[in-house]
């Protein structure tokens, strides 16, 4: 896709079968477009659409600087409890997500923290 844009039609065109959880820690991954207001859809939503169980998105603009230490921590909980060869559990991820946001507090402003939302199982 380096050659043109990927577009939400693109994705839910496709068929992926296993789609289980995507964690989208771009800006503005689970808002909808200025030009097109009356629409619901959001790129989160688009992947849970087109099959995703679970997607974490943001709601607005991500200090990268600083919401590494979240995504971390939410990768640290959710992959606690997984042994060797173990499959990841997508169902956790709401609770991984609040784990991490709250593990990181003295670390990340509140506004860098409430970035991130759960969409899905």
């Amino acid at each position: 896709m380096r050659d043109e844009h990927l577009t939400l039609l693109d994705i839910m065109e496709k068929h992926v079968p296993h789609a289980e959880f995507a964690f989208l820690s771009a800006c503005h991954t689970a808002v909808g477009d200025k030009e097109t207001p009356d629409e619901v859809i959001h790129l989160a939503a688009g992947l849970q659409f087109s099959g995703f169980k679970s997607v974490i998105g943001t709601l607005w603009e991500v200090d990268d600087a600083v919401a590494k230490h979240v995504v971390k921590a939410f990768y640290e909980n959710l992959f606690a409890d997984l042994e060797d060869g173990g499959v990841m559990d997508c169902t956790k991820a709401a609770w991984a997500l609040n784990r991490a946001t709250h593990s990181v507090k003295t670390k990340v402003p509140l506004e860098q923290r409430m970035v991130f939302v759960h969409i899905g199982v």
